[in-house]
């Protein structure tokens, strides 16, 4: 019996803001199924021409009391990027904690508003180590 990969889901609080930080990371809606009856709302959101990759972010209409919490049990959503530091430089801009810089040019972890860890991975070879990320530490846990 093959097995072919679906999608990731991921709860999250506030869909608005879920939706504005993945984006940032360069993904679009794909798309959406609102439940009225089950009051809650599926978005499906992947990399422009990787549309059988997505991500499900859930969202309940009535709220969620346990979100964020630390969510480490999830583990972490990992995309390739052809720029690390350019795209860390776009979250950090928009208000991105970078949680583990990418000082070697290869690798480096941020979190979603709902708490969810996300690696990136640099394209290729490891671009050469650049300020102000070289000597960047750490920001809480990845």
């Amino acid at each position: 019996m093959p097995l072919r990969y679906l999608h990731t889901m991921v709860r999250v609080k506030d869909l608005e803001k879920s939706m504005a930080f993945y984006e940032l990371l360069g993904l679009k809606e794909t798309r959406r199924i609102d439940n009225d009856k089950g009051r809650f709302s599926l978005v499906f959101m992947a990399p422009p021409g990787q549309e059988e990759c997505p991500v499900e972010l859930t969202y309940n209409w009535d709220g969620d009391d346990g979100l964020p919490s630390d969510s480490r049990h999830f583990g972490h959503l990992a995309y390739r990027v052809d720029n690390i530091y350019e795209l860390c430089q776009k979250l950090q801009d928009n208000g991105v904690t970078i949680n583990r810089p990418p000082r070697d040019g290869h690798m480096a972890f941020v979190r979603s508003p709902d708490n969810i860890s996300i690696e990136l991975l640099q394209e290729g070879d490891d671009l050469p180590p650049q300020e102000p990320w070289a000597s960047m530490e750490n920001t809480g846990h990845w």
